[in-house]
């Protein structure tokens, strides 16, 4: 039973700047940005316009949460948001398919983008952040051979009902941030209430650990790539219908910024662990900021300056408290275990039983 005192303690910690430190910072952006472009910043129209214009990069960072969350980087999705854009509207202009059939295919190849990188990672053990980045690069490629290097336009791209995937509203706010918080929605309940969210925080902090507990690491990994590419691949459709056209160069502009809100969500009400809600406060974050430069000055450069100090800000404030790779512990001289903790000590549940 909870006592006054002790309710009070546990309110001042959720409200607590090293919680929810983000939102104190977005507030001080909010303000910050009023003052600089008080005519065009603090209005109903900017906040929709933060909304709208980062739904699809936060669906970007949602897809390497779950890796993250099992210690494995995914530094493909960006290449895979490019190549089912661009795959959605050449089926749909080239080939003459229905929207329906356009995507479904769009999303296999995004699911085979997984199978692929968790064959790399996972059975042949090449470090996620290389073998990833090579996939990518091989996906860029094959980006190239489709598009030569040119955006897919058509008027089938324009029309319903594709078209509505993205630009169908209600009361200026499309259907992107529906599936925003959709899919932190799913992310957050598979994290913090099932027993393979416990099992993905388990491997994440200490791998060696949690198999000894009978956890199916690999398979978890392995999983958590597929999930990636097609949640990153989902983005790259939403963003064609958005624009009415496919670009190859759709997802580059969104790696840096997902990896800057998933490390800043680690941060955030759940410190130390990667999660779904931070990840979409931090992308609201990054979005207000980006969003307030560009109403209050027309530097190109300024989107990249905030966004790369904030990734860097997060990486220190999460330094002492998200574990390191192992082969970064070894460079260091550090035992396996040091800084990553067992998953009791890291405040996840004991993992009990073997993963079916």
């Amino acid at each position: 039973m909870f006592v006054p005192g002790a309710l009070g303690r546990r309110a001042v910690a959720a409200l607590s700047f090293r919680n929810i430190g983000a939102v104190y910072v977005w507030l001080v952006i909010v303000v910050l940005f009023s003052v600089w472009a008080p005519d065009t910043f603090p209005t109903i129209i900017t906040v929709k316009q933060v909304l709208n214009g980062n739904a699809v990069a936060g669906l970007v960072a949602l897809s390497v949460v779950p890796p993250l969350a099992a210690r494995v980087f995914d530094l493909s999705v960006a290449y895979t948001m490019s190549l089912t854009s661009v795959l959605t509207a050449r089926f749909l202009v080239s080939a003459g398919l229905g929207p329906g059939a356009a995507i479904t295919l769009a999303m296999a190849a995004a699911l085979l983008i997984g199978v692929v990188n968790g064959i790399v990672v996972v059975v042949l053990r090449v470090d996620s952040f290389i073998a990833t980045l090579a996939t990518g690069a091989l996906i860029q490629s094959l980006i190239t051979m489709v598009t030569n290097d040119s955006s897919i336009t058509g008027v089938q791209l324009l029309a319903t009902p594709f078209a509505s995937i993205a630009q169908l509203d209600a009361d200026g706010i499309t259907l992107p941030v529906l599936y925003l918080l959709l899919a932190a929605l799913a992310i957050w309940f598979l994290l913090e209430h099932t027993a393979t969210g416990r099992r993905l925080y388990a491997t994440g902090f200490n791998a060696d650990a949690a198999r000894l507990q009978g956890v199916r690491t690999d398979r978890l990994r392995f999983l958590t790539l597929v999930a990636s590419a097609l949640l990153s691949g989902f983005a790259g459709i939403v963003f064609a219908s958005s624009v009415g056209s496919g670009s190859p160069t759709a997802g580059t502009p969104y790696l840096l910024s997902a990896y800057a809100a998933a490390f800043v969500g680690a941060t955030q009400l759940r410190a130390g662990r990667f999660n779904a809600w931070g990840t979409v406060l931090a992308v609201l974050l990054l979005g207000t900021g980006i969003t307030g430069l560009g109403l209050a000055t027309s530097a190109q450069w300024a989107a990249s300056l905030f966004t790369g100090s904030v990734l860097i800000v997060a990486l220190v404030l999460t330094g002492g408290r998200i574990a390191l790779p192992a082969v970064l512990r070894r460079r260091k001289g550090i035992p396996s275990t040091a800084g990553a903790g067992t998953p009791a000590e890291s405040g996840t549940p004991p993992v009990t039983g073997k993963e079916t």
